[in-house]
């Protein structure tokens, strides 16, 4: 509910802080004092138009700030929440105007847009004026306060749950549908792309298990050819040419025709020997060479089928536009949209058959939901119009209007169009609240409408901007005892020229223009008891007030 409103230079009012309580508050006085002052202030704090024609004369900025609290769980909190704004059991909002006519918006210190806080507002505050009506007027919010009245959660939650299986069932279908027609488009790509792939066969991790193959072939063929020429330097495969063999034995044999006296030491002999040992070791290095060549012995197209195999998977890597270690993956996607493509007719049938039990199950939920609605619409047509007669509507037909929507507009609320309509005079063909009903019989009839769905939505503060005008007597006495009604479930704001009406609040704010220092202010007094009567005095008897009004002003406040 509203707990504060405090307002710097605007208009009229230099300075003013204003405390409500719960309940019923009337607020009185001449016409011209300022009460719409009042009401256009709040309005700014709560999103409305920025004007510097608002600012007080000889001021730079208009202030306005309000406070709110709200239970637990308020949609209010949940709206600050979703935003990142800081929550609590209390809300303050402020809006500043400066004299060039730009604004700024603040909830709770922290900065916003003007249209959040209209958004806010909305979860906050509902006025219901001669020329400005919202929530009850508002056909989007018909059908949430028609089931507010009448129609019990569990239907609804049913409805809502059928809707949602629905559409996910018919949201699978469509992906299916698209995915099969999809395949069908590219059915010759596929199987073309299949095939290849298949052929090829790609396996996870290939690629790098090649690579390290190809490197060991060409490592082990380097070191073969190696082998291959040493061997060849050893022993030349042109007999006409000598080998290191042949130069050795050749060597030797020269030297064993050295010829050595008896008794002396051949002089050639450590050559010889030399020699000998040399021939050894050439044997046995040509015998290791041999025994390494046949151990690097490969698989002469090993290297060339690696090679192959690896540019073959790169390549078709390429192709498809993926890394080769993507292929397997590649690969068993083409066969799954084949296989989607083979088995999607039963797959088609199967969803089409499983949607339209959902769709019949939801049509049939809505129907039930429906027909509560009908019920509940033609008891709220009764209560309000039972309201009517006492506030000068007698003659007014309240009709709740329950049509079908077309298919594509159905919804988790269900398949239902609901409006509240009017029709003032016999004979007329009800209409829009806000077209048919002149402001004051809207006002009255708004009135009654919140009699009957209190509780219907999320706001805790409602302004009555002259409900009661153009009426008096037993007219205005309704208005106050259905406007005190109201405000036993509600805080409720009301501004009133009507004693009747007055007297009904559990507290009375008096709005006075003065003149000070040469200039117009706006001043706005707390009533006590003894104040209140004088002042529903003079709304009752005028400019003189009379011992017979007071009287009668003790009457009412009585009541």
């Amino acid at each position: 509910m509203l707990n504060s409103l405090s307002i710097r230079d605007v208009v009229l009012i230099e300075r003013l802080d204003l405390h409500f309580e719960a309940g019923l508050t009337a607020l009185t006085g001449e016409t011209g004092a300022g009460k719409s002052i009042l009401l256009d202030s709040l309005g700014l704090a709560l999103g409305a138009r920025a004007d510097a024609g608002l600012i007080r004369a000889g001021a730079e900025q208009a202030v306005v700030a309000a406070s709110f609290s709200v239970g637990e769980g308020h949609a209010a909190q949940a709206l600050l929440g979703e935003h990142g704004l800081d929550s609590g059991p209390e809300i303050f909002v402020r809006r500043i105007v400066a004299r060039d006519g730009r604004s700024r918006a603040l909830v709770n210190d922290q900065p916003v847009s003007v249209g959040f806080l209209k958004k806010l507002a909305g979860l906050l505050i509902e006025v219901q004026g001669q020329h400005e009506q919202v929530g009850l007027a508002d056909p989007a919010n018909h059908i949430f306060l028609l089931d507010a009245f009448g129609v019990p959660p569990a239907p609804r939650e049913a409805v809502a749950a059928a809707h949602k299986a629905w559409r996910e069932a018919a949201a699978r279908l469509k992906e299916a549908e698209r995915r099969i027609e999809e395949a069908a488009r590219e059915e010759d790509f596929l199987r073309h792309a299949a095939d290849e792939l298949a052929k090829l066969n790609p396996v996870p991790g290939e690629e790098d298990a090649l690579a390290g193959e190809r490197l060991r072939l060409q490592a082990g063929e380097r070191r073969a050819e190696a082998i291959a020429s040493a061997i060849a330097e050893l022993r030349p495969k042109d007999r006409r040419a000598s080998g290191p063999a042949a130069s050795l034995r050749a060597a030797a044999r020269a030297l064993g025709k050295v010829t050595v006296p008896a008794g002396h030491v051949n002089p050639a002999g450590p050559a010889m020997a030399a020699l000998e040992r040399a021939e050894v070791a050439l044997a046995e290095a040509e015998d290791f060479l041999e025994r390494l060549a046949a151990a690097e012995e490969d698989d002469p197209r090993a290297l060339e089928a690696t090679e192959e195999r690896l540019f073959a998977l790169r390549a078709a890597a390429r192709k498809h536009g993926v890394q080769v270690t993507e292929l397997p993956h590649f690969f068993a996607a083409l066969r799954a949209k084949l296989a989607a493509l083979e088995s999607g007719v039963a797959d088609i049938a199967a969803l089409t058959a499983e949607t339209a039990r959902l769709r019949a199950d939801y049509v049939e939920k809505a129907a039930s939901l429906s027909a509560l609605r009908e019920d509940a619409a033609r008891r709220l047509e009764a209560a309000i119009g039972a309201e009517l007669p006492p506030l000068k509507l007698e003659r007014a037909r309240f009709v709740v209007e329950r049509a079908m929507l077309p298919e594509a507009q159905w919804g988790p609320r269900g398949a239902d169009a609901v409006r509240f309509l009017i029709a003032t005079n016999p004979g007329e063909t009800p209409g829009a609240l806000d077209k048919i009903a002149s402001g004051g019989e809207l006002s009255r009839l708004m009135l009654a409408m919140k009699v009957v769905l209190t509780g219907g939505g999320s706001v805790e503060t409602l302004i009555f901007d002259e409900v009661d005008s153009g009426i008096g007597g037993a007219t205005a006495a309704a208005v106050g005892e259905r406007l005190a009604r109201v405000a036993m479930g509600v805080q409720v704001l009301v501004v009133t020229h009507s004693p009747q009406v007055a007297a009904r609040g559990a507290a009375q704010l008096r709005v006075a223009k003065r003149v000070a220092s040469d200039r117009a202010v706006t001043e706005v007094d707390v009533l006590d008891s003894e104040a209140r009567r004088e002042e529903i005095a003079r709304m009752l008897a005028g400019e003189f007030v009379t011992d017979a009004a007071r009287q009668a002003a003790e009457s009412l406040l009585r009541i």
